[in-house]
């Protein structure tokens, strides 16, 4: 299933909008990270980023073939092996990965879905335990150039909700801006 019309740019302004590399760092996913799914990879702007500081898989999975396509191809231009880029409806199926196989998931502007508690029990369930699930998305303001309509653009004390319904744990100094027009939230599923 097709997620809701994100807004989403073209590729020239959305990297614009991002220094993956640092974004990354903010969550704490620049170390220590082993296995990581990435529920939408898009264009591949934090695929790349996520591939240099993973020592295992970085599981890239979209809906769009021609996204896979993109990012596998930016994998070979840049000599990256350790990113499994799979087309998935992630959304009907699930990722298809283990329960508690991964480190981190990455839910980077996809929580405007028609269901996002699915999407986060299925973060959920492949984390291990202590897993990070990050969280990016478009801030709630009429006035940024693209992103989702007003009506399904999540504000952030939503995504808590669904995050803590989900199963994960959340702390509010784990709450990011993302400037010029994201916020970041870092959730962490319970030690089991």
């Amino acid at each position: 299933m097709k997620v809701r019309d994100s807004g989403m740019p073209d590729e020239e302004m959305w990297s614009g909008f991002f220094d993956p590399d640092k974004v990354l760092a903010i969550f704490g996913l620049d170390c220590g990270i082993q296995d990581l799914v990435e529920f939408g990879c898009g264009y591949g702007t934090f695929t790349l980023a996520a591939a240099g500081i993973a020592s295992g898989t970085v599981h890239a999975l979209d809906i769009e073939p021609e996204m896979v396509d993109v990012v596998r191809q930016k994998c070979r231009e840049a000599d990256i092996v350790n990113v499994q880029a799979a087309v998935r409806d992630f959304v009907s199926e699930g990722t298809g990965l283990a329960d508690n196989s991964m480190d981190a998931a990455l839910l980077f502007n996809i929580l405007h879905h028609e269901e996002p508690v699915a999407l986060m029990k299925e973060a959920f369930r492949v984390l291990k335990s202590n897993g990070m699930l990050a969280v990016i998305h478009w801030n709630y303001d009429p006035t940024t150039p693209r992103g989702p309509a007003m009506e399904i653009r999540p504000r952030p004390e939503q995504c808590i909700n669904w995050g803590r319904e989900a199963g994960f744990r959340f702390n509010e100094r784990n709450r990011y801006d993302l400037p010029p027009y994201h916020y970041g939230l870092l959730f962490r599923k319970p030690f089991t």
